[in-house]
């Protein structure tokens, strides 16, 4: 089941949505700063004090991400790839891209924009802390010193973590362009990426490990152990990200080997639009158990009607309203070429928002493919 997330707003024209694990970092990052780094730097204040400051720290550093996720869609949306939405989460935030960069060069700029605007806020937020700090009365402004130098060293590392040539890090996402660019495969070019990914993965999982059995020995003191805990449980998600990754592009990469001539439906069933929509679902919905139909006339094309066409019309009316009524007209958006390879079939639905799309040739229904046909191929075994 998926865990929930509310909307908060919206940048760019984008939605900005907040998950439920993002309450559990934010508690920690806020928790750790109270407890530790803010009276260190800052001692003698009350605790409140110090809570009411790691809450406004922590909702900053959580603000810094959103913009670096900010700086990657602007890039994006420049080149017309929709953002459905930017989460932020436990490990930080995620910008959700409609399709993928069209070429190498629009990749590595997409990339590079998230850790460049990382590393402007950085270098802002330092110098403004340093001029702070060389006022006269700096003594009474020590609180926004010890922000803007907290602000600006976490914008610096979250810019050069995330160029971390793994993907789906940025560096990652920067090597895929460069192996792109090289190979002229994109679907390699993610495989071979993500096993950089999954290599730093482990790397980082195992330092981890290695800094908390540390500490457990009393070897390295007891604040490495918060240290090796985070860098364990990024390792972690680094190598599960990477080898999701991986294992996407090994199915993509077979989907761009078949076309949509080799997997489509030869025998298509369709409906005409004089007919009722009561006797379509009688004789064709229920009978077939199809998720929608062509509609056709005289051996011409008209559009297409699915069940959640049926389901909005009022049962009452079904045998009073025809197909034509409630179809959807035909369009360049539901009819593909036969030569077309599957995994741009399947682009091309979630493009559109078609469950199945009617394969034409010499403007004649040749077949018929659908989300679930292109589903059951990838739980097929490989030979």
């Amino acid at each position: 089941m998926a865990l929930p997330h509310w909307k908060i707003g919206r940048a760019l024209g984008i939605p900005i949505y907040v998950h439920v694990s993002w309450f559990v970092v934010f508690f920690l990052v806020a928790s750790s700063l109270a407890t530790g780094y803010l009276p260190e730097r800052l001692p003698g204040l009350s605790v409140p004090r110090y809570w009411g400051m790691g809450g406004i720290a922590a909702l900053l550093l959580f603000l810094s991400v959103l913009l670096h996720e900010l700086g990657h869609s602007y890039v994006a949306l420049r080149y017309k790839i929709p953002i459905k939405q930017i989460t932020l989460f436990i490990f930080g935030g995620m910008a959700h891209m409609g399709k993928e960069p069209p070429s190498p060069r629009a990749e590595f700029l997409i990339a590079m924009a998230g850790p460049i605007v990382s590393f402007i806020l950085g270098a802002v937020c330092l110098s403004g802390a340093m001029a702070v700090d060389a006022l006269p009365m700096q003594s009474t402004l020590q609180g926004l010193v010890v922000l803007g130098s907290l602000l600006g060293m976490v914008n610096v590392q979250l810019g050069l973590f995330n160029l971390i040539p793994g993907f789906p890090l940025d560096g990652g996402r920067v090597l895929r362009a460069g192996l792109w660019a090289l190979n002229k495969d994109f679907h390699r070019a993610t495989s071979q990426a993500s096993l950089a990914g999954i290599g730093f993965g482990v790397a980082l999982g195992l330092i981890g490990a290695a800094l908390m059995v540390g500490t457990w020995s009393g070897a390295l003191g007891q604040s490495i152990e918060a240290n090796g805990g985070w860098l364990l449980f990024i390792g972690v998600f680094l190598f599960s990200a990477a080898l999701s990754s991986r294992r996407q592009a090994a199915q993509r990469t077979s989907l761009t080997s078949l076309t949509v001539r080799q997997v489509m439906a030869h025998r298509v069933v369709t409906l005409r639009p004089d007919m009722t929509v009561q006797e379509a679902v009688d004789q064709f919905f229920i009978t077939h158990g199809f998720g929608g139909f062509p509609v056709c006339e005289g051996g011409q094309f008209l559009g297409v009607v699915t069940v959640s066409d049926v389901q909005a019309l009022p049962i009452t009316l079904w045998p009073w309203r025809h197909i034509r009524e409630i179809m959807q007209p035909a369009s360049q958006a539901c009819c593909i070429p036969p030569d077309w390879s599957v995994i741009q079939a399947m682009e091309w639905m979630i493009q559109n928002g078609w469950d199945r799309l009617v394969v034409m040739e010499s403007e004649q229904i040749v077949g018929l493919i659908t989300r679930s046909a292109i589903a059951n191929i990838l739980q097929l075994p490989k030979a």
